[in-house]
């Protein structure tokens, strides 16, 4: 929440947040001042980006080196107000001349190499994801036409410290390794959109079911993943880290039925995540759904809850309390989450796919299941 002003009459207003740009849009703007400084000697301090949708932005050229035939052009990812892993972070392109006219791709310094089926791009292709591919491929198009160059171009992508950034990322799991990926679909970084996090989810249950694994578990955090990895040995591929976007995770399931091939999926999560779940909420996040104590009461009636339990239920200060509440009195509140959340999901999910769904407590210990088995075709 915002804090209130201390004058009363006057209310502080938030800000409004800021757009950034995408790491695409930066490799561009470095493709097109490498190629710039080859082709017309001219080091040029701000490049022009024409964006996919037309939009013209620009960006600043932090530095420039020239060495064995190559010019190297750096830039500082903004990211605007966006909690991204690579703001701030310095993209740069090592550009070559090559006389075959074509333009060559590679992942450079801090850019990682897929490794695994079912992403967008093939098996050792670098980490560069097709609008940015495209964008570079244009521009530098357009400036060979500008100075009547008949050759073309080898362009290396890389990010300073790539490497450690993207372990903090879902790439490894992806089996996108040794670095970062190239990303952007518009080239600007909407604030708190989470599109980047929303797509490293469908990806990583494409490249778990193309590989092979008809099981997969998603779960809201740590705490979770670990308790359904080690009840059903899963693999790290098989785990979709879905925070929040429980909803992600079913819609990408039923929009792709016919290319997806599921048995079962699994999902884990804290008691008040599952509570929201229940209560038909996709996004589980405290700023986009909040726990319904009535609902809870509810819940614990149809569960023999008597009035006393009840009456102290709806004036819980947590879903936790009320949880606790219910287990005093030895009432299975969770477990009717958990067939509420398993409702909420059934009716996303494809029937050919087993459901179930888990709820753990703040320690880790599971306090409900519930399970749907799937409907054959």
């Amino acid at each position: 929440m915002w804090p209130e002003s201390a004058d009363n009459t006057k209310k502080e207003e938030p800000k409004a947040l800021r757009s950034g740009l995408t790491t695409g849009c930066c490799a561009t703007a470095c493709s097109i001042a490498a190629a710039h400084a080859q082709l017309g000697k001219k080091q040029r301090s701000v490049v022009s980006v024409t964006l996919p949708k037309g939009k013209i932005v620009e960006l600043t050229i932090e530095s420039y080196q020239s060495a064995q035939g190559y010019v190297k052009a750096s830039t500082i990812k903004d990211a605007g107000d966006d909690p991204d892993v690579t703001h701030g972070a310095k993209v740069f392109v090592e550009l070559r001349l090559i006389p075959q006219a074509e333009i060559i791709l590679k992942a450079g310094r801090g850019v990682g190499i897929v490794t695994r089926e079912g992403l967008v791009l093939a098996v050792g292709e670098p980490a560069i994801n097709p609008v940015p591919r495209k964008m570079i491929t244009e521009h530098l198009q357009a400036i060979a036409q500008q100075y009547n160059y008949d050759g073309g171009f080898e362009v290396s992508v890389g990010v300073e410290k790539g490497e450690q950034l993207a372990l903090k990322t879902m790439n490894p799991r992806l089996g996108i390794l040794g670095g970062l990926s190239i990303l952007g679909t518009t080239g600007i970084v909407r604030p708190f959109s989470c599109a980047a996090y929303i797509a490293s989810i469908h990806q990583g249950i494409d490249v778990a079911t193309t590989n092979g694994y008809r099981h997969i578990a998603a779960s809201t955090g740590s705490s979770s993943e670990a308790v359904v990895r080690d009840s059903y040995q899963l693999p790290d591929i098989a785990l979709i880290e879905m925070g929040d976007f429980v909803g992600a995770v079913f819609k990408h399931l039923r929009n792709n039925r016919e290319q997806i091939a599921l048995d079962k999926l699994s999902i884990c999560g804290g008691f008040g995540k599952m509570t929201k779940l229940a209560q038909g909420h996709l996004d589980l996040h405290s700023k986009a759904s909040n726990i319904d104590l009535d609902f809870l009461a509810t819940q614990a009636k149809k569960c023999g809850a008597n009035t006393q339990l009840i009456a102290k239920i709806k004036v819980a200060n947590t879903s936790i309390e009320a949880l606790k509440l219910c287990q005093a009195d030895d009432i299975d509140l969770a477990s009717e989450i958990c067939q509420q959340a398993l409702n909420t999901a059934r009716k996303i999910v494809p029937a050919n796919i087993e459901l179930e769904v888990w709820a753990i407590n703040r320690q880790g210990a599971i306090v409900g299941k519930a399970i749907d088995q799937a409907i054959s075709p």
